[in-house]
């Protein structure tokens, strides 16, 4: 789930219900007074009264010392990793669980410690009730055990990089090839002003609110467009920022648009306040780079996990220079430009994955040097000339900085023997 309340809460709800069931099945049914089953069985009521107020005292200072770690390592994982990625320790399923699980074994057990009746008139114990706390708190504890173990492991720095990783790695496979209609492979020789000038109206759609563009329901866009008749022209892709008033886009038509047509184009585009990784892959690849990039600061020098993530960031890079970027033109299913997108490509990938590791990498030869075998290895698996294009840009730059920067020759030496090794082949 999106929140860190809901499985909790989920969980509580599902205590209270089964407090009830086990109550009224003890009331229902005759337990038998001897026999093995009887010895996990509470017949006393001070008993009773003891093992539910005991186990429910200790359940709920489990629980504030749960929620006491659970913010120790936000607090850990904001100071050392960057507060963007907060919400990935938050939205941790056993993290929801184990709270919950605490909270619910608390309530559950004042509940059932209501159900005891010791008096003259009537007289009631639920023994189901209480053996069912008692093995909730067996439980808790290996729970409690689970939860040390993976707090522990959750705040390594490898372990974050890798998470991330392997969350960039399935983004890739679910955005590329992302379509918006059908492409073309000829979009090279579209000139899109001979085509906007076929039609005689022009709309500007402008943002309705200050916030990031978050998503964009592409089929559904298309269909109006289609229906209209018309060319959409997007300034903005996933993951920018919007400013109220800003042009969002342009319709190209030759009909008018009522209001409640262009509310409808409105409807296809989430705005929110915060960046989302849902048709945003810059947005991914930033929380890798913010790792490395406070790994690279004075304050933490820690190379290691700098280099971890750009070896991280190169298999997601190697990977996307086989695949296949999508056109930023796109027609419907006659073949007629009905949206000119704005899209990422390679190129602003490569950018956004090395640009500020390479700008802070200065004087840390270690990462400067993994940074050039990172490119050397990314120009291996491109087949596009602009793509190699790019990669040698960032190589040349690279360069740059060894050379102003690492104070010993030999290391710019090597530096540049493995430029130029790259470049001859």
């Amino acid at each position: 789930m999106a929140t860190f309340w809901f499985v909790p809460v989920l969980i509580i709800g599902l205590s209270v219900i089964l407090s009830i069931a086990l109550v009224y099945l003890d009331s229902t049914l005759i337990l038998p007074q001897e026999g093995w089953i009887a010895l996990f069985l509470v017949n006393s009521f001070d008993s009773a009264r003891s093992i539910l107020s005991t186990i429910s005292g200790a359940m709920i200072g489990v629980a504030g010392t749960v929620f006491s770690v659970t913010l120790v390592v936000l607090t850990l994982a904001s100071s050392q990793f960057g507060p963007r990625l907060i919400k990935n320790f938050m939205y941790v399923r056993l993290n929801q669980i184990v709270l919950g699980s605490y909270v619910a074994t608390y309530l559950y057990c004042l509940l059932v410690l209501n159900a005891i009746k010791d008096g003259s008139v009537y007289t009631f114990i639920p023994s189901i009730s209480i053996l069912a706390a008692i093995l909730a708190a067996v439980v808790n504890i290996i729970l409690l055990i689970i939860f040390i173990h993976q707090i522990a492991v959750s705040i390594q720095a490898d372990k974050v990089i890798a998470d991330i990783s392997d969350f960039i790695s399935q983004q890739v496979k679910t955005l590329f090839p992302e379509r918006m209609g059908e492409e073309k492979e000829e979009d090279k020789d579209i000139d899109t002003s001979k085509v906007i000038s076929e039609y005689k109206k022009s709309v500007s759609i402008k943002s309705p609110k200050n916030g990031y563009l978050q998503y964009i329901d592409s089929e559904a866009l298309m269909e109006v467009v289609t229906k209209k008749n018309a060319l959409l022209t997007l300034n903005h892709r996933p993951g920018g920022y919007l400013v109220q008033g800003l042009d969002l886009g342009v319709l190209h038509s030759n009909e008018s648009w009522e209001k409640n047509e262009i509310e409808i184009i409105f409807d296809q585009f989430v705005i929110g306040k915060i960046k989302t990784y849902q048709q945003d892959l810059e947005f991914s690849i930033h929380q890798m780079v913010e790792i490395a990039v406070r790994a690279l600061s004075p304050g933490v020098n820690d190379p290691y996990t700098a280099i971890a993530c750009i070896d991280n960031l190169t298999a997601t890079l190697c990977h996307l220079a086989q695949v296949k970027f999508p056109s930023k033109y796109r027609h419907d299913e006659e073949g007629k430009l009905r949206i000119i997108a704005d899209v990422v490509n390679f190129e602003g990938v490569l950018d956004a994955a090395f640009n500020q590791i390479r700008q802070f990498s200065g004087g840390s030869t270690a990462v400067i040097i993994r940074l050039m075998e990172a490119l050397i290895v990314i120009h291996g698996f491109t087949t596009k000339e602009k793509h190699k294009k790019a990669v040698i840009k960032h190589t040349e730059m690279v360069l740059n900085i060894g050379k102003q920067t690492i104070q010993e020759e030999n290391d710019i030496q090597d530096l540049v023997e493995r430029r130029d090794k790259f470049l001859k082949k």
